[in-house]
């Protein structure tokens, strides 16, 4: 991934997403005015800030990098595996509002350009998918439980029905998240993440009935098992980069609630 930076906000881009047809982006915390363990870009509507604050952010990070605030699509994230599919009637969904926001799902898929479609993390993996041929766009927000329920090929399976995409012509990227050196998980975890991918070397076990999960690896393995043959792994670990990032397991506990939210913003540009 590459910084680029615009108006004291700093995003990153992925290398392998053609910019010429879409804008990936990954915001951090650099900028914006949200305080206390919001500090300070937090894009989060549900995580205890002020809406105002937060919509302010919203609005300038948008502004930052070009993108139509107005029509952006966000959604209240719930560890599934389901995928929305957004049009033009969907523009504007929670962007201000987050009872507004597209409900229960973890993904997004849009053909519709200038459409910016939005997931929140701090620690769980986005997942970027575009499908060159027919100029299709998917997002997903993979924390430990999406990852399990293979939210990444589910999100090819839905752009596969809707727009007829071949997944081995997709280009995919995973963003920055919580990285595998830093994400220590218990006997729940590691039985689901067993049942999902079997043998696949995802896993590190530490004794004691503990291990560490590679999520990186393990969404990886899945875009490859649903035909996705283009990868780029950010490598990026929000733990390993907190002056840039939020990361809830390192950040909230010990008194402090929550902490902030960062975005993965994707849009499709109009294609001649």
């Amino acid at each position: 991934m590459q910084p680029d930076d615009r108006d004291g906000l700093r995003a990153y881009r992925f290398e392998t997403i053609p910019g010429e047809h879409v804008d990936a982006l990954v915001s951090t915390r650099l900028g914006g005015a949200s305080a206390g363990p919001y500090d300070a870009l937090n894009l989060g509507l549900h995580v205890g800030d002020d809406d105002a604050t937060v919509a302010a952010n919203r609005r300038a990070f948008f502004s930052a990098f070009g993108l139509p605030f107005e029509r952006s699509v966000w959604c209240k994230q719930v560890h599934e595996d389901a995928v929305a599919v957004i049009g033009s009637a969907h523009a504007g969904a929670g962007r201000e509002d987050d009872t507004q926001a597209i409900g229960g799902t973890d993904a997004l898929v849009t053909d519709v350009p200038d459409l910016p479609l939005c997931v929140m993390m701090a620690d769980c993996v986005p997942v970027v998918l575009y499908d060159p041929e027919h100029h299709a766009l998917g997002l997903a927000h993979a924390g430990w439980r999406g990852t399990v329920k293979r939210i990444c090929s589910r999100t090819v399976e839905a752009m596969t029905a809707q727009y007829g995409t071949d997944p081995a012509t997709l280009v995919a990227a995973i963003g920055p998240s919580i990285g595998p050196e830093q994400y220590e998980v218990g006997e729940t975890v590691i039985i689901a993440a067993r049942e999902a991918y079997g043998d696949a070397p995802i896993l590190r076990e530490l004794g004691g009935g503990k291990a560490l999960f590679d999520l990186w690896a393990a969404n990886d393995h899945d875009l490859r098992s649903a035909g996705v043959t283009q990868v780029e792994v950010s490598r990026i670990s929000t733990v390993g980069a907190l002056d840039e990032f939020y990361s809830h397991r390192f950040e909230a506990g010990d008194g402090v609630p929550h902490t902030g939210r960062f975005a993965t913003v994707g849009r499709l540009r109009e294609r001649a």
